[in-house]
């Protein structure tokens, strides 16, 4: 059989964890980032509590393993007796937690307690309870559907419809805890010279979100094709406009067509930091 070109490859990869197995995938996609050439099908497995359930991993990874394909397996799971069995496999397993847990122990003088929830801050019950409370304030206020209690924003996304608003203020909920509000510009909105009344009195909160014509006339016409919607006419419009808005009322701006959510969300929380600083100096 012919050996299939690079990038026509698929490469199977597996995200391990005894918790929900965000560090997993946030750690494994930050080196599989590094790949761009690459495809990767990403499958995660959680809740890996017990060493009957690290057998049967070990199994899947293993029939992984005779595939055409050799098989990337990424693991935070800290739990010894789980992460030995996990060690098993025939497939190559990159540990994050043995890699790291050692120097940290060596470093601060004392074993860790190796208990999963840890790993995912679940020891922080107040740091826990925040995140939850951000996550539901970022539904609610998701596409404009609420406009109650802006004033607990920390951030309020500004774009018109299909720039990628969502994901970005869930990853900012899920991974930073921040509440964030994201508000869709419509063509009523972008008519006018001002910030829409919602969000006009917390303009200082306030990061634009842009893309290209092509980008956004595509992901519109998946949804809408051959509406109005989603002609090129119409978005090179409403990128225009919002583009002069934000100009206009010095909000922050950001091409999503350019930058991955976790890069605008690290934009997002830098230029955060900046404003509390001077406005800390100010006083």
């Amino acid at each position: 059989m012919a050996t299939p070109d690079q990038d026509e490859t698929v490469v199977p990869v597996f995200f391990l964890s005894d918790s929900t197995g965000i560090s997993a995938e946030t750690m494994g996609n930050a080196l599989l980032i590094q790949f761009p050439d690459l495809l990767f099908d990403r499958t995660l497995i959680p809740f890996i509590s017990t060493v009957e359930d690290a057998r049967r991993v070990v199994a899947q990874l293993d029939e992984a393993m005779d595939g055409p394909v050799t098989p990337l397996v990424f693991s935070t799971a800290a739990e010894d007796a789980v992460r030995h069995e996990l060690q098993r496999t025939r497939a190559p397993l990159i540990d994050f937690f043995e890699l790291h847990m050692g120097r940290v122990e060596e470093v601060l003088g004392q074993p860790g307690v190796r208990q999963p929830a840890r790993l995912h801050g679940v020891g922080d019950i107040k740091r826990y309870n925040n995140r939850m409370a951000a996550i539901e304030f970022t539904i609610e206020h998701d596409d404009g559907q609420s406009v109650r209690m802006l004033e607990k924003a920390d951030v309020i996304l500004l774009a018109p419809s299909r720039c990628g608003k969502t994901p970005t203020s869930m990853y900012l909920a899920l991974q930073h805890g921040l509440f964030v509000a994201n508000y869709p510009l419509v063509d009523e909105d972008l008519e006018s010279s001002h910030l829409p009344d919602p969000v006009r009195e917390h303009a200082e909160r306030c990061f634009g979100l842009v893309t290209n014509v092509d980008r956004l006339s595509r992901v519109r016409g998946e949804r809408r094709p051959g509406s109005r919607y989603s002609s090129p006419e119409q978005c090179r419009w409403e990128l225009r406009r919002a583009q002069q808005l934000f100009e206009a009322h010095r909000v922050p701006t950001i091409d999503s067509s350019a930058r991955s959510v976790e890069e605008m969300a690290t934009v997002i929380i830098q230029q955060l930091a900046r404003t509390r600083r001077t406005n800390r100096s100010a006083r």
